[in-house]
């Protein structure tokens, strides 16, 4: 079943929160108004999903630390900020800061629409990504730390005679090990595993300087 979507209206006028509640609505999105980023973030469900419509000058947090914050939180939810006209450098910096899009106040409501459906759309894309990222890593979570470490040498190409000889184990033991990774990750085959791996976030490379850092301190204590 499909979890309702949620668009939070944030700005400390009254008036506008009102304005953009109605075109939200029209939508057939409900919408939920805060006066505050702060009350916003307090009252906030991770679990929730949507996305906000902040206007960029709040008193407190504004618009962009906010969009900061959420990023910080890692929380799929874009944002739209919405600015006065003195308030357009203010509105790009929290474009860069990784916000949808802005729109002025004086904005007509058909494009306030737009921007918030697309929202909604980019909410679903990344909603979609996390949740096969993050289906991925417990996968990877599910591996024995003997089946990492061939993990991650089949990622750097290594055949199983030289998984082998750097594990200092059985050719057998190599290729039970490899066989359970595939097993385990649920890949049908090598580009499918490299695949699920860089959606998981798993850089070979850092991994493979972590484990022979934390080998080093276990030699060395």
């Amino acid at each position: 079943m499909n979890q309702q979507k949620v668009v939070y209206v944030l700005d400390d006028d009254g008036d506008a929160r009102i304005s953009l509640a109605s075109v939200v609505q029209s939508l057939g999105y409900p919408a939920v108004e805060f006066e505050s980023a702060e009350s916003f973030l307090e009252q906030f469900d991770p679990g929730l999903r949507g996305c906000v419509v902040a206007d960029v000058r709040m008193g407190g947090i504004s618009g962009v630390d906010l969009v900061h914050r959420l990023q910080d939180k890692d929380l799929n939810l874009p944002v739209v900020v919405v600015t006065g006209y003195a308030d357009v450098r203010l509105a790009v910096r929290a474009m860069q800061a990784g916000a949808t899009t802005f729109l002025e106040k004086v904005g007509r409501p058909g494009e306030i629409a737009e921007a918030i459906q697309q929202a909604m759309e980019q909410e679903e894309t990344r909603f979609h990504l996390i949740s096969e990222r993050d289906g991925y890593r417990s996968r990877i979570e599910s591996l024995s730390t003997d089946e990492r470490d061939v993990l991650l040498r089949v990622l750097e190409g290594k055949p199983n005679k030289v998984i082998k000889k750097e594990l200092d184990i059985g050719l057998r033991t190599a290729e039970l090990r490899r066989a359970n990774v595939m097993r385990k990750m649920g890949a049908r085959s090598l580009a499918e595993l490299v695949r699920m791996t860089l959606v998981a976030g798993v850089s070979p490379s850092e991994e493979m300087q972590a484990s022979s850092s934390s080998n080093s301190d276990s030699i060395v204590s």
